[in-house]
């Protein structure tokens, strides 16, 4: 491997961990530019905005603990008193922390931002991963003759569902037997012979037969 890749590599992992660091902190705008063209003192250039003079402090320090646990060499901070406008010299790379009015008027990106380099920001910060609701509790095996009944109860209710063709057929035949029942019964009274009128009382026989009868011619 060439001395060449090693450096690049080198300078890779050195922006990689500074962005990591400033958005530990949330840094705003972060943007990064390759200088190597316009000077041999450095080869990127890394400016970040923070809002308060406490933040932009917090950002100095997440770069400098994170070159630390990086293995590079401490860097050198200036400006860090009043927290306006810090620089973090480290070596190969400047990292300029700026509050926003400062940011905007001295305009850094019109003098570095020639080349800027594409990298993959929000790589820092861990992702949320959803929460996974416990599993159910599972229920206690039911008692053999419970499981029973709900087993027979779950089989009659199948079979009155989906009954069978024999089944049908005797439930067709049930109800054509219980539908002919009251036509037998009618067709039965109908045929019945009639009863025969009532004979007439005697008393209103005799009483006929008397009206009937002419009266008797008595003899002078």
């Amino acid at each position: 491997m060439t001395t060449t890749t090693l450096a690049k590599r080198d300078i890779q992992k050195l922006q990689r961990t500074i962005v990591d660091a400033l958005e530990n902190v949330k840094g705003v705008d972060i943007v990064v530019f390759d200088t190597e063209h316009l000077s041999s003192l450095f080869e990127r250039v890394i400016i970040a905005s923070g809002s308060s003079n406490r933040q932009t402090r917090a950002l100095a320090g997440s770069v400098r603990d994170g070159l630390r646990d990086a293995g590079f060499p401490k860097p050198r901070i200036e400006g860090e008193t009043n927290g306006e406008w810090i620089i973090v010299d480290c070596a190969q790379a400047v990292v300029h922390v700026m509050q926003p009015n400062f940011r905007q008027y001295y305009n850094l990106e019109e003098l570095w931002g020639d080349k800027p380099v594409r990298l993959k920001f929000g790589a820092a910060r861990p992702e949320v991963k959803k929460a996974v609701k416990p599993a159910a509790p599972v229920k206690e095996a039911l008692k053999p003759q419970a499981s029973l009944k709900r087993s027979n109860a779950a089989k009659k209710g199948v079979q009155e569902a989906f009954p069978s063709k024999a089944q049908a057929r005797k439930t067709l035949a049930a109800k054509s037997a219980g539908a002919t029942a009251p036509a037998k019964k009618a067709a039965a009274r109908k045929s019945a012979p009639k009863a025969p009128p009532a004979t007439v009382p005697a008393r209103k026989v005799a009483t006929r037969k008397a009206a009937t009868r002419k009266p008797a011619v008595r003899k002078g």
